[in-house]
């Protein structure tokens, strides 16, 4: 999935020259954390994050508090060189820069224009809606041998059942570096025909485990 399928192109922005008080106020007001800072050409120019204005205020405790703190200009707090992402970049690769430089958003940057910003409640929710959980499903979860082919083995299986598969996800095993576990989201609510005859099949089905259900 591409980062133009669940960017936000809806982008509020402030300029340099607008106050720290501004942003404090636009970010109350739309119940959000970042705001890009853009030129009067929507060129990029900073961003500037709830946390960045909470280190630049004074802290409640204090008695008495420097009002003109709110005066100053975002020039003087933001980020001024944020890192940003490109329309056509991967979601899988912009969740692994977030992760790594443990930010909470980033500009979408395209021809040298803001055109979105992502975040990483988008990135979330992207990853929810891949697996398919916001669909009526079940989800079973298979340990297999790591070998070619095993994956054409079982979805033979589901297609036997003329179950429509909505998501596939691999993970190691942490028990066994020698197999891997397979998450398959199918949009069947009864899955047990299924679990029986994978499990008539050799397959160590680890999830749904009901009692009731017998294990090979």
């Amino acid at each position: 999935m591409l980062v133009e399928e669940i960017m936000n192109t809806d982008v509020i922005t402030l300029q340099p020259s607008h106050t720290i008080k501004d942003a404090v106020k636009i970010m109350k007001e739309h119940k959000i954390r970042h705001i890009p800072i853009t030129d009067t050409d929507n060129k990029l120019v900073g961003l500037i994050t709830e946390r960045d204005l909470k280190n630049a205020l004074p802290s409640s405790l204090l008695k008495n508090k420097d009002e003109s703190i709110y005066h100053q200009t975002l020039e003087n707090v933001m980020i001024s060189q944020p890192i940003v992402g490109h329309p056509l970049d991967f979601i899988e690769e912009l969740a692994l820069i977030l992760y790594e430089h443990r930010i909470g958003c980033m500009p979408i940057v395209s021809g040298g224009k803001l055109v979105g910003i992502i975040t990483g409640t988008d990135l979330l929710y992207a990853y929810i809606e891949i697996t398919g959980a916001t669909k009526p499903s079940s989800q079973i979860e298979i340990r297999v041998y790591d070998k070619i082919g095993i994956l054409h083995e079982v979805t033979q299986i589901f297609t036997k059942h003329h179950a429509s598969i909505l998501s596939v996800l691999v993970y190691p095993d942490t028990q066994n570096e020698k197999h891997k576990i397979l998450s398959i989201r199918v949009t069947i609510m009864n899955p047990l025909p299924i679990i029986d005859d994978l499990r008539k099949e050799g397959f160590d089905v680890l999830w749904p485990n009901m009692p009731g259900i017998n294990r090979l």
